[in-house]
């Protein structure tokens, strides 16, 4: 199969040079020509108005796959508690399930799952799969991908969703790859086209600063992971719900690393992700001692301390308190950037919080855009007078 260009109606405008993202076509004595680097993308057959720009390529048909349904999504658990991201990807489902008229189920992988598995029908599972076995207490990356393949094949759900956690992005890619189907990553968006009921899925694209938007129409299912804190968790208990003990056969071929010992994160660990008040420092806050009249504040507020990129290279805070597009994603009641400009890498992670409070020197930063609240003032002399007035309240500040 290949692409080539009709010299007799090629009239050297160019609009196929510059469509091109592969750099595959070049100009040779006024006229266009397809070099080796061509990748079959067709971008210059649509753009050539000359219609001078022919293939040889049979068009791509879409497949049949009305007998795929379901919403399915993948929830992780710790001791029998699930993550925040798997709820939060069934408020989610239920919102796809509007448009698609599809059933909403949850996968669980784990051993004695069924008190975990009724919770999840709280949150809008119309059923619950859960895969029992005790070489499946811990994560294994190709255990679970083995097991959950096998499902898919077996009962064809329409789309897969899975949190972008650490196991998420792990087992995702995997799980895809297993099955010959797309994935896109760490989405903030997903929605379901209008006209040709697929799902839309929408992710930051080159460093941030565009949202692209992808779509699966040749493969199911349509796999996604999300990143924690971008949707809402929505309870709704389902009438009939069910929940559907499973065993799949895992072999020591799909065990060859396993898990000696769990280590407990310190109490006071870092919970950015939960945290109902965030207060997050920028570039502006200067170095490490500019944090602790943060601390403060967060401490006063029952909040956690937050920060951007900039603040982690510098090593004034932790990578674990990261917010943005390389960082997490937060959503709390209260989020009080200060010193920050406003960037959209940073936007990315807290554009879902409730109110927004921005402390700045610049008035024409972008963090006001975005604000419900602005202060334009030096962050060293605004902070403290916020600090003194809390403690001047004898009430309660927490949220």
């Amino acid at each position: 199969m290949k692409i080539w260009i009709d010299q007799t109606l090629c009239s050297g405008c160019k609009r196929c040079l510059k469509a091109c993202p592969y750099d595959a076509v070049e100009m040779l004595e006024g006229k266009a020509v397809i070099t080796e680097r061509c990748v079959l993308c067709a971008t210059c057959i649509e753009v050539c108005k000359e219609k001078a720009i022919l293939s040889d390529i049979p068009p791509r048909t879409i497949p049949d796959f009305s007998d795929w349904k379901g919403i399915w999504v993948f929830v992780e658990h710790l001791e029998g508690k699930p993550l925040r991201v798997g709820l939060e990807l069934l408020g989610k489902a239920q919102d796809l399930k509007k448009d698609l008229e599809q059933e909403v189920a949850a996968v669980v992988l784990g051993h004695e799952l069924r008190r975990l598995g009724e919770e999840l029908l709280e949150y809008g599972a119309e059923k619950v799969y859960c895969v029992e076995g005790p070489e499946l207490i811990n994560y294994s990356n190709l255990a679970y991908t083995r097991v959950i393949a096998d499902l898919v094949r077996d009962y064809k759900p329409s789309i897969l969703l899975m949190g972008a956690t650490l196991i998420g992005r792990d087992l995702a890619p995997r799980v895809s790859r297993r099955l010959g189907v797309g994935l896109t990553a760490d989405c903030t968006e997903l929605t379901i086209d209008p006209q040709e009921k697929i799902l839309l899925q929408t992710r930051p694209a080159f460093g941030g600063n565009i949202m692209a938007t992808i779509a699966n129409r040749f493969s199911r299912p349509q796999m996604a992971t999300v990143r924690p804190g971008v949707m809402e968790i929505k309870k709704n208990r389902v009438a009939n719900g069910t929940v559907i003990s499973l065993q799949r056969k895992v072999g020591p071929e799909d065990l060859l690393v396993r898990v000696q010992r769990r280590v407990k994160e310190p109490k006071g660990a870092t919970n950015l992700e939960g945290a109902k008040v965030i207060v997050a420092g920028g570039r502006g806050v200067g170095d490490r001692e500019g944090f602790k009249i943060l601390e403060e504040l967060a401490s006063l507020l029952g909040g956690e301390v937050a920060g951007t990129r900039v603040a982690v290279e510098e090593g004034w805070i932790g990578q674990e308190r990261q917010v943005g597009q390389t960082g997490v994603t937060v959503r709390p009641e209260l989020y009080i950037a200060c010193g920050i400009s406003g960037a959209i890498q940073h936007r990315a992670g807290m554009m879902n919080s409730r109110y927004i409070v921005a402390i700045n020197k610049d008035p024409n930063a972008p963090i006001f855009g975005v604000a419900d609240w602005g202060i334009v003032g030096d962050l060293r002399e605004v902070v403290p007078i916020m600090i003194r007035k809390l403690r001047e309240v004898p009430n309660d500040h927490q949220i």
